[in-house]
């Protein structure tokens, strides 16, 4: 709520639930335009859909492993998707979407877990995109990261980010990282999200989680905060504006594991990105202490099996070492496809070979990977293959 030019105020209530418990709604056998918004998050999350599209004027439509697929033949009208709309949006949020046309939050059902919620208006009407966040985090083993991802767990400083384009399980992979330290380490644990997704249950580690515009006014507000809260492990959800960036680069710099994510699409991109964000001539400075602190890149692309049956990740890995960094120091980051190429003794992987590997033994098939691949050439013998052949 503005109170004044330039100056936020957090609302009093900042209290979330966490999603758990005993369910006391039924799953729907099947879905009709009279269907409440929790039972239809109820049953998207029984169908394994990974979001849900609600829009004035077409029907219910589930994303299931990549794939639109519209659940009901009716039509929202503009009036019911605003009824809807307004059951269930909370009321602060509700006057925000009004004021701004727009509004991001966590919808949570008791014992059916969180839902991350985006309402927007738009030229027919109105706009709601749901997606489901899961409820367990899954382990290492079930990830597929490579053995070398959980090395970046064991650093007691630097910086670690984990990147790919929006959708792609960035979040998922960073809660396997985070619940790992949780099981193993006797650390303070600050998570700075935007919104939180995820709930941890703190076991070995003491865990504060923070969500902006909730409980903090800004990402930049809440590491400068983080720096003075005794903390060990900081996970900045995204790093998108220049003093964030400035911050997370500093502290993983002087003494704390920072954690933290991009949408770019491999480690050369992602390294030029976080550099590029300042000034040409902070530049040389950024560089050299990107080259000192950064640990590790781990970079992912979610990628439909042939069988339609889910879908599967490919990950590129950059395991930051003497010759990574000097080209990081040099500007020299178009290069670092050639130390991760060489570098898979010490568990490096390029995207674009992770993703040959799964088309190789069948898992997905050539043409998914060809949209995907950096490097297209390497798939071009797939270009026109149809979906599910290779």
């Amino acid at each position: 709520m503005e109170v004044s030019a330039g100056t936020k105020e957090l609302p009093a209530k900042f209290l979330q639930p966490s999603g758990s418990g005993e369910c006391l709604i039924p799953c729907p056998a099947s879905l009709s335009i009279a269907s409440s918004l929790d039972e239809i998050l109820i049953s998207a999350r029984r169908y394994n859909s990974s979001d849900v599209h609600l829009c004035s004027g077409a029907p219910v439509i589930f994303r299931r492993f990549g794939i639109l697929t519209k659940v009901m033949a009716d039509v929202l009208t503009v009036d019911r998707l605003e009824a809807m709309i307004k059951e269930s949006v909370p009321e602060d949020k509700m006057r925000q979407v009004l004021e701004t046309g727009d509004v991001e939050y966590v919808h949570t059902i008791p014992g059916a877990g969180r839902y991350r919620v985006v309402v927007c208006r738009r030229r027919f009407g109105w706009d709601m995109t749901v997606r489901v966040i899961d409820k367990d985090i899954r382990s290492f083993e079930a990830s597929g990261m490579p053995a070398s991802c959980k090395g970046l767990t064991k650093w007691a400083q630097g910086l670690v980010l984990v990147a790919g384009p929006a959708g792609c399980g960035k979040s998922s992979t960073l809660a396997t990282l985070i619940e790992m330290i949780n099981q193993t380490r006797d650390d303070h644990i600050i998570t700075i999200e935007d919104p939180i997704e995820i709930v941890y249950e703190p076991r070995k580690c003491q865990i504060s989680q923070r969500e902006i515009n909730l409980h903090t006014l800004s990402s930049a507000n809440a590491l400068r905060a983080a720096l003075r809260e005794d903390p060990d492990i900081i996970i900045v959800g995204e790093l998108r504006d220049l003093e964030t960036i400035q911050l997370a680069v500093t502290a993983g710099e002087t003494g704390h594991l920072v954690f933290g994510t991009m949408n770019t699409n491999d480690a050369a991109q992602t390294i030029a990105s976080l550099v590029g964000s300042f000034s040409p001539d902070e530049q040389p400075v950024i560089r050299s202490m990107i080259s000192e602190s950064l640990r590790g890149v781990i970079c992912q692309q979610l990628i439909p099996r042939a069988d339609g049956k889910g879908l599967v990740p490919a990950y590129e890995v950059l395991i930051m070492n003497s010759a990574a960094g000097a080209l990081v120091r040099k500007g020299r980051t178009q290069q670092l496809n050639n130390v991760i190429a060489t570098g898979k003794n010490d568990g490096m992987a390029l995207l674009d070979n992770s993703m040959m590997a799964l088309v190789t033994s069948g898992m997905i098939n050539g043409y998914e990977a060809y949209c995907r691949a950096i490097n297209q050439s390497y798939f071009a013998q797939y270009a026109r293959s149809p979906r599910g052949q290779n």
